[in-house]
């Protein structure tokens, strides 16, 4: 297939595809279309390790979405220890600041804990007002659970700048209470879904001392991502015996390299959240030593998996794309680089209508603030070399490109040959479909 017939071939499917869509239009013109899930959705949702001290329950309460869970709460264990990373952002919630307080905070000897969150508002850039309600949604799962409310952490997802209708998440503390299970966390997977398509879930067990530790983790995620925590809320569960010191580094140490890079969207939310819970409960000794290499090793893989499901679910995603850099003269301008290149609306683009524009990438280079050389830089598809010394490379065919961009997941290698450093951030297409949805998210 020549470079023309491939192009007509692609213009004739967007033809016959725009034609699909007015016709569906036409024949239901009021009605909403049926929200599709991700093509690059795994197959179902994991079958993850209890928890022994994590007890979950999902409830719907209205506060947007109808007939639906949109509340979940978490009791954990006494003694359990707590960890978290957050949003840099300036506005972010009051439920964001909250949890911050708290995990700053001196623990009372033998409390344990809880996380409570509601989908469908943010409850962010809502002055004093958000703040009564994160005081009164916290404490009354204090009251309910007879904990300190200084141990509640609570979060909230969906459209910014609404008051919170709390008094629908009180009015559901006991029934959510009465629900309790540790067998129930595909249910609080499915509740803090806003955009989302499927509830995202990841598993690791690693064998300490004395027994298994498990490792099971949710999140939700799918527009406003971007670096800075992403845009997300993100909860793992161990039972594994560690200090809330270890903990937090172990967690800090592993940000960057996962959540911290992943766009879609490029913007960041005002309540990214990644709170990390450890029961203790495991019958393995503390973690410490070569299980304790082995438990962060686990817990990287748990971020990383499911910081790549929110990529997966980017809104109108078709392409899960990773943009690998090499050769960068340091560690902040591959970070740059990767970044020009997945946040670009130009290569998105051209990613979704799979067009191997190359020429965009290039352009995203250069536009980063990283050093560059124009002739010691090499661009590849996958394994296919598309430009090197300066221009296109001689043994690149245009066909070659095209047939690459018609997988579902995709790399775009760039080495810039200036030295060692390397930085992969993940990312996907942008789409009509994410245009459809963030047009269409108050009404």
């Amino acid at each position: 297939m020549g470079k023309k017939d491939w192009k007509a071939k692609a213009k004739a499917l967007k033809k016959e595809l725009k034609a699909l869509r007015g016709e569906a239009v036409a024949a239901s013109p009021k009605a909403k279309a049926a929200k599709p899930v991700s093509p690059l959705a795994p197959a179902s949702f994991p079958t993850l390790p209890v928890i022994k001290g994590a007890e979950f329950a999902a409830i719907g309460a209205g506060i947007k979405y109808q007939n639906r869970k949109d509340v979940m709460l978490v009791r954990l264990a006494p003694g359990t220890v707590m960890a978290g990373a957050f949003t840099r952002s300036t506005t972010r919630s009051g439920c964001v600041r909250d949890c911050q307080t708290k995990l700053a905070m001196k623990v009372p000897e033998g409390a344990g804990a809880a996380i409570i969150v509601n989908s469908g508002n943010s409850n962010a850039f809502t002055g004093a007002v958000g703040d009564t309600a994160v005081a009164a949604v916290t404490g009354g799962v204090a009251e309910k659970l007879g904990i300190p409310a200084s141990r509640v952490f609570s979060s909230s997802t969906g459209v910014i700048g609404e008051p919170l209708p709390f008094e629908k998440i009180t009015a559901v503390i006991d029934a959510l209470a009465g629900e309790l299970s540790e067998a129930a966390i595909q249910g609080a997977a499915e509740a803090i879904m806003t955009t989302d398509t499927f509830p995202k879930g990841a598993a690791a067990v690693v064998q300490g001392d004395g027994g298994p530790i498990h490792i099971s983790g949710i999140a939700k995620g799918s527009g406003m991502i971007a670096p800075d925590m992403a845009t997300m809320l993100v909860y793992i569960f161990t039972d594994a015996k560690i200090s809330a010191a270890n903990l937090q580094k172990m967690l800090s140490r592993n940000v960057d390299a996962t959540f911290n890079s992943i766009t879609v969207d490029s913007d960041t939310s005002t309540s990214d959240t990644l709170l990390v819970a450890a029961t203790g409960q495991s019958t393995a000794a503390e973690v410490k030593g070569p299980v304790a290499k082995a438990f962060e090793a686990a817990l990287r893989g748990v971020m990383m998996n499911l910081a790549h499901q929110v990529v997966r679910d980017g809104e109108g995603a078709t392409k899960f794309v990773e943009v690998r850099v090499t050769g960068a003269a340091s560690d902040g301008d591959a970070h740059k680089v990767a970044l020009s290149i997945a946040n670009s609306p130009l290569v998105k683009t051209a990613v979704a209508g799979q067009d191997p524009n190359w020429g965009r990438i290039v352009a995203a280079i250069g536009k980063s603030g990283a050093e560059a050389d124009r002739d010691r830089l090499t661009i590849r598809f996958g394994d296919i070399l598309v430009a090197e010394n300066g221009w296109r490379a001689p043994s690149y065919a245009e066909e070659d490109g095209a047939n690459y961009m018609l997988n579902p997941e995709l790399v775009i290698h760039v080495d810039l040959g200036l030295g060692k450093a390397a930085r992969s951030v993940w990312t996907c297409d942008l789409t009509n479909r994410y245009i459809e949805i963030n047009a269409d998210y108050r009404s």
